[in-house]
């Protein structure tokens, strides 16, 4: 039987949202950190295996990136110091999305259509497998991970899900799932239409932000509610094509896939505006969708949407200052 799914007034309260503020200024400090002569060698081009199309990527404590396939859902991790890796996971055959990893090595998964797994990253076991929704058509794109929930966008639906988790980070039920219906400034745009992408905190960890891609416009929501408010970016040019998010601090880092650009904002603790600082391109960029930050670089898979997949095309990282 499909799990009951309710309107959500979520579990996660202004206070325990702080605390996932707080661990992104830790990773602002991380990535400040200045770089040694050995991290100075470390490439600045991944290789993945043909065929692989990536399209998420997180990196924990430790110099090693994971990466979820588009093809078979097959997760991949590489070593930032040498870029050699492998399949840790073997995929389901239905996509991996987007994808973080938590302080207690688990891997949480966007599964597009499928709904969400949590997997081992030590061991590949798939730890449990959540259906978000029954509505559809779903599209589980992007996750972002506070010490209480794990949230996840859809792209097709007006709508967040999370996953409550219990002491020490206990795993729910697959009927804990909860939904949380976007409104106020949110207008979902029908049919396939990327809505709801890239998601993480404002700096003060009171809220969550989402950008929809197809609109261009950066959300902040009430976790509460499921309010919207546009977060005003003074003149930037919209965030069309706006994929992952990141944040380290108070600047946030907005992928633009098909613009081959990731746009830095400098945001509002509370997240209700920021100023545009600058954008960063880089030649080797083909589409990226996603950054993670490690010792003061960002890492992004080149998805190569404008490019035909087939088993033997080229994937890699990049990897550019921050």
């Amino acid at each position: 039987m499909a799990p009951e799914h309710r309107s959500f007034a979520p579990r996660p309260t202004r206070r325990r949202l702080l605390t996932a503020g707080a661990a992104t200024v830790g990773a602002a400090l991380v990535a400040a950190t200045p770089a040694t002569a050995a991290e100075k060698t470390r490439p600045t081009v991944i290789h993945l295996p043909n065929g692989f199309r990536p399209e998420g990527i997180t990196i924990g404590a430790g110099p090693y990136a994971y990466l979820g396939s588009l093809g078979d859902g097959s997760l991949y991790r590489a070593d930032l110091r040498t870029g050699a890796g492998g399949i840790i996971s073997a995929g389901p055959g239905t996509p991996s999305v987007g994808l973080k990893l938590d302080r207690r090595g688990r891997l949480f998964v966007a599964g597009r259509g499928e709904g969400a797994r949590v997997v081992d990253a030590r061991t590949g076991k798939i730890l449990a497998s959540y259906r978000l929704t029954t509505a559809t058509p779903s599209f589980a794109n992007d996750v972002f991970l506070t010490p209480h929930t794990a949230w996840f966008t859809d792209s097709f639906q007006p709508a967040l899900y999370a996953l409550p988790l219990g002491r020490h980070g206990r795993l729910p039920d697959a009927d804990e799932v909860v939904t949380l219906t976007l409104s106020g400034d949110w207008s979902q745009v029908p049919g396939e239409v990327v809505n709801a992408n890239g998601i993480t905190a404002t700096p003060d960890g009171s809220a969550l932000l989402v950008v929809q891609s197809g609109v261009g416009g950066l959300h902040r929501v009430d976790p509460r509610t499921g309010v919207t408010g546009l977060v005003d970016l003074g003149d930037a040019a919209p965030l069309t094509n706006g994929d992952g998010l990141l944040l380290t601090g108070r600047t946030l880092y907005v992928v633009q896939n098909r613009q081959n650009a990731i746009d830095v904002f400098k945001l509002t603790a509370d997240g209700r505006s920021g100023a545009f600082q600058r954008r960063i391109t880089d030649p080797l960029f083909d589409v990226p969708t996603t950054a993670a930050a490690h010792q003061g670089r960002l890492y992004l898979p080149n998805a190569r949407f404008t490019t035909t997949p087939t088993p033997e095309t080229t994937y890699d990282v990049i990897s550019v200052p921050a």
